[in-house]
């Protein structure tokens, strides 16, 4: 990372993070953040990297004790994220995939948003003591300033708990200092470390018959998994120029060929149109705000859409608006909290529509495991054609059944035929010239409570969850 001119390096520990996890998780994934802190400060110390990049370290941090052993073994960045929601009333009950959350912290229940009582006034607090908490250590140890104490591991030693099977544990090994040479011990740059302009700046540069005269236009380019966040800053202009929603759906369209790097289309907006020969990496869509996204196989490509993956992990990542069709399966966390957007996508892997609470998803192949977790707004529509996805959804909150309504399955054709149109998918068009046979394999999902709004068959869903 620092290599590839990182600005930041965060080492996130075992404890701590969202209580949505599975107890599994909580329980046996993950490292302590001191072991990964300090090996990392010594790798860059050793190789003279140090001072280009920050350290940040996270993990329960939660007093000014833990801030202060923190930058001793080398961080000088640190998140607080716990003790922030403590702050603002969480009471850690670890509900928040439940929508239930009783304190409306983690809620999309408008009763339950209510009884919320937190203010920014009372995290300034807490970080203002955990300053001066920090402050207090370091004049007690007769320093001024943080920069002082990073990476001086010599001020730290391993003491006796009075546990024995503990203190056999050898911990010199966290203490180790590399020689800085000529170096500090911590992040001296400043500014940022600078890279090559993004290919957003060419296709602004070639864009500029639309910001001078609103001329509709098409480019194309060639592009490779370097190049990343491709549409976010034309984006921008189009907002400060024509605003969100004057544009026409694909006014700008932009050819991509080749393998688009990550975050493709991230906060894309109306009037943007990206379309993708080729594949693209993870967090396409991040935050897609409007823009259409389509990403299909190269016309060379012999591989059948349905059975390789075209497009990354945690696709559509809050995304509130816009259309995404790719003509291939997407990798893990596909829709995770998804407010909005419409996307057709051939398969996906785990954790699919997680956190979603708004938008249409329509899946036209397997699926993997916890589909759906916290999924508390919005449709889903699965293709299973192998009978399995009943074992793989999340059934605490959602609602499925077969499509049974004509006005649903009429939508649900309709993007399914937008999706051949988008993407000439074989294998979708194939599905659509057997409409008759593929439609009894659909399950329509939606979340319980969503289901009271829209008028969803509550009935017909509950028989079928119970055959």
């Amino acid at each position: 990372m620092a290599k590839a001119k990182a600005d930041a390096i965060l080492i996130s520990g075992h404890s701590g993070g969202t209580g949505a996890s599975p107890v599994s998780s909580i329980k046996y994934a993950g490292l302590p953040w001191e072991l990964g802190l300090a090996e990392t400060h010594q790798v860059l110390m050793l190789n003279r990297l140090r001072h280009r990049v920050r350290l940040r370290a996270d993990g329960g941090i939660k007093t000014g004790r833990d801030v202060v052993i923190a930058a001793m073994l080398g961080a000088e960045e640190f998140g607080i994220g716990t003790a922030s929601l403590v702050a603002m009333g969480c009471i850690m009950v670890r509900q928040c995939h439940s929508n239930t959350c009783p304190v409306g912290v983690c809620s999309q229940d408008p009763a339950m948003r209510a009884k919320f009582e937190g203010t920014p006034e009372k995290v300034i607090n807490l970080f203002s003591f955990i300053a001066e908490d920090v402050r207090n250590i370091l004049a007690s140890l007769g320093f001024r300033t943080l920069n002082e104490i990073i990476g001086r591991t010599d001020l730290l030693r391993q003491v006796s708990r009075g546990a024995d099977y503990l203190d056999d544990l050898d911990l010199n090994s966290l203490l180790s200092q590399a020689d800085p040479g000529p170096y500090a011990r911590y992040c001296t740059l400043e500014g940022r470390n600078e890279v090559p302009d993004t290919l957003d700046a060419q296709m602004i540069n070639d864009a500029r018959p639309l910001f001078e005269h609103g001329e509709k236009m098409q480019l194309h380019y060639n592009v490779q998994n370097t190049q990343r966040a491709i549409g976010t800053r034309i984006s921008s202009l189009i907002v400060r120029q024509f605003g969100m929603k004057t544009l026409a759906p694909g006014h700008l369209t932009v050819r991509l060929r080749g393998s688009a790097g990550q975050s493709l289309g991230a906060f894309a907006v109306q009037g943007l149109k990206l379309e993708v020969l080729g594949d693209a990496n993870d967090y396409v869509g991040k935050g897609l705000s409007g823009a259409t996204i389509t990403v299909r196989p190269s016309p060379s490509s012999t591989l059948a859409s349905n059975q390789n993956a075209i497009i990354g992990n945690t696709v559509l990542y809050g995304a509130t608006a816009g259309e995404l069709y790719a003509a291939g399966q997407a990798g893990e966390r596909f829709a995770v909290r998804n407010s909005g957007a419409i996307a057709v996508i051939e398969g996906c892997g785990s954790n699919c529509c997680e956190y979603m609470t708004g938008g249409t998803v329509v899946v036209l192949g397997e699926v993997g495991d916890n589909f759906g977790a916290g999924f508390t707004g919005g449709m889903a529509f699965v293709l299973d054609s192998t009978g399995g996805f009943t074992k793989r959804i999340n059934p605490e909150a959602l609602l499925w059944s077969r499509v049974s309504d004509p006005e649903w399955a009429e939508k649900l054709r309709a993007l399914v035929e937008r999706h051949v149109e988008e993407t000439g998918s074989a294998y979708a068009s194939m599905l659509l010239h057997k409409w008759d046979e593929v439609l009894p394999q659909f399950w329509q999902i939606v979340p319980k409570d969503y289901a009271k709004i829209i008028g969803f068959s509550v009935d017909g869903a509950e028989q079928a969850r119970s055959a």
